[in-house]
């Protein structure tokens, strides 16, 4: 008898296992990608930490975001925000640039210094498995959202889990990001 209440005892606890496995959401720190400069860069490294996701292009009418979200970053950096640059040249083709370009123009023309990703794709056939996760719903157990243009950006929290997506146009530094920044 106590053989049976042992093996239902652990059966129970296995399923038990599984279920809360299963219905975790998924969480941004799976993934490892690319710095410009070719290193590796896992996401586990921030937690803890709120990070924003931007697709950036140097020739658009909204590359003057980077010097927003430059500041932004300078005032919170300090405060367990960190700002990801993913160059992307979806959108009329305004990041033609190799990442050791754009790595130049961002340092010379802003002076960033938040992280920057090598180039990818943010839509499409050749979508990033980064950016697969950020739109689709069945990747991020939240929502989808499509991106729409350059500097879209996707606001995760410290467990690392989708929260929202803030359109291009918005600034970096709108009320709506400082008040998740604050919260």
């Amino acid at each position: 008898m106590k053989h049976v209440f042992f093996c239902l005892s652990l059966l129970f606890c296995f399923s038990l296992t599984q279920a809360q496995t299963t219905n975790k959401k998924p969480s941004i720190h799976a993934f490892t990608v690319k710095t410009i400069d070719g290193e590796d860069f896992s996401l586990s490294s921030l937690k803890g930490k709120k990070v924003m996701i931007v697709n950036v292009a140097s020739k658009c009418g909204l590359t003057p975001q980077y010097e927003s979200l430059q500041a932004l970053y300078a005032e919170y950096k300090d405060k367990n925000l960190v700002i990801i640059g993913f160059p992307a040249n979806n959108f009329g083709a305004q990041e033609p640039g190799t990442n050791a370009e754009i790595r130049e123009f961002c340092s010379s023309k802003y002076s960033v210094t938040f992280p920057m990703m090598e180039k990818i794709s943010v839509k499409g056939e050749d979508i990033a498995p980064i950016y697969q996760w950020l739109t689709a719903q069945k990747e991020n157990g939240v929502s989808d959202a499509e991106v729409t243009w350059n500097f879209q950006k996707f606001l995760i929290d410290e467990e690392g889990y989708w929260v929202k997506t803030i359109a291009p146009r918005e600034s970096p530094q709108s009320d709506a990001i400082i008040s998740w920044l604050k919260d």
